[in-house]
């Protein structure tokens, strides 16, 4: 019952976001790119995508892995909208195929869903900070997780940003990112 709801408002919070008059949806950050990064203790690499499929949605996609017979996938759907001129409200509704030595250790992984809610916060013209806090159901296996992280924009196309995660499928990890806008 409980991730029904959590579903409904956030299927609720995107079509509220796409009524939004039009002087409200633009966005203040650029929802079209690729990312690669490097995940220490444990270390993992990964890479991800989103592409705006909408003025206030977007696709998105990541894998992680530390090239042990393992691997974390995710693909769904994410909304965005402006909470002022420096900041976005975000949210995301995933599939996730994890495979790991612990609680998914399977030949083809476990698969479930995932819902988070974040913010995306602008400090300064290059500086870019947020947090997102999310619900991972997979295989009957319920886990809260979060992250924080900082991104600093060194030009139009091209940033670099470190983030932690927290009770994430690989434990408490620091990530090191580079992202491509396209």
């Amino acid at each position: 019952m409980r991730k029904s709801f959590i579903a409904g408002a956030l299927l609720l919070s995107c079509a509220s976001a796409a009524q939004a008059n039009s002087a409200n949806t633009m966005s203040n950050f650029s929802y079209d790119y690729t990312e690669v990064r490097i995940g220490l203790s444990p270390l993992t690499y990964g890479a991800g995508f989103s592409k705006s499929i909408h003025p206030n949605a977007h696709l998105t996609g990541s894998i992680d892995s530390e090239f042990e017979s393992d691997w974390d996938l995710a693909l769904g759907v994410g909304f965005h909208a402006p909470i002022n001129n420096w900041a976005d409200l975000t949210g995301e509704l995933k599939a996730r195929n994890i495979k790991n030595k612990g609680e998914f250790n399977d030949s083809t992984g476990k698969t479930g869903m995932e819902i988070n809610l974040g913010v995306r916060q602008w400090l300064g013209p290059q500086l870019e900070v947020g947090a997102k806090l999310g619900h991972i159901n997979v295989h009957q296996i319920e886990e809260t997780f979060g992250s924080v992280y900082g991104r600093f924009h060194a030009t139009e196309l091209f940033s670099i940003g470190a983030e932690g995660r927290f009770n994430d499928v690989y434990g408490d990890q620091l990530l090191l990112t580079t992202r491509f806008k396209y």
